[in-house]
């Protein structure tokens, strides 16, 4: 999990691009708000919108989708409404990361066992989330996947 404009951790991160030419800046800026309360795990605020018809699959100009926020800044609270809304659980980013491997990653127990219990393929991505777990020594995720 690394890249350029990545936190240290080479996850999602909050910097913002420049807005791409003939993007409403008003559209852009309502976009920018809604991968924030993913990140920031204002699970109701998001459920609403995606209620009245924002998709769950939302993603940012780096391919992460509003899941993928949620599960790598620790919410599962926000990981379990987007997935009971449609979120797709195994949608990889541009760099090919899932949302299990980035909560496996950051450690977050919660998370990975709700998008596990979800569905998510501990096999998927690059790197796969049980690759991850070995590589950081998360033995815990590893029995957890059958591994």
């Amino acid at each position: 999990m690394s890249g350029q404009n990545r936190d240290e951790a080479g996850g999602p991160d909050s910097g913002a691009r420049a807005p791409r030419e003939g993007v409403d800046p008003e559209v852009l800026e309502f976009a920018q708000m809604l991968f924030q309360l993913a990140r920031d795990g204002e699970t109701e605020r998001l459920a609403a919108y995606v209620d009245a018809g924002v998709s769950p699959d939302l993603t940012n100009e780096r391919g992460d989708a509003l899941l993928m926020l949620a599960a790598y800044n620790g919410h599962p609270d926000t990981v379990r409404a987007l997935l009971a809304r449609g979120a797709e659980v195994d949608r990889a980013n541009d760099r090919g990361q899932t949302p299990l491997a980035g909560a496996v990653f950051k450690g977050y127990g919660e998370v990975v066992r709700v998008l596990f219990e979800g569905g998510a393929d501990p096999n998927g991505g690059t790197p796969t989330a049980v690759d991850t777990a070995r590589m950081f020594e998360k033995d815990a995720f590893l029995e957890l996947f059958g591994v």
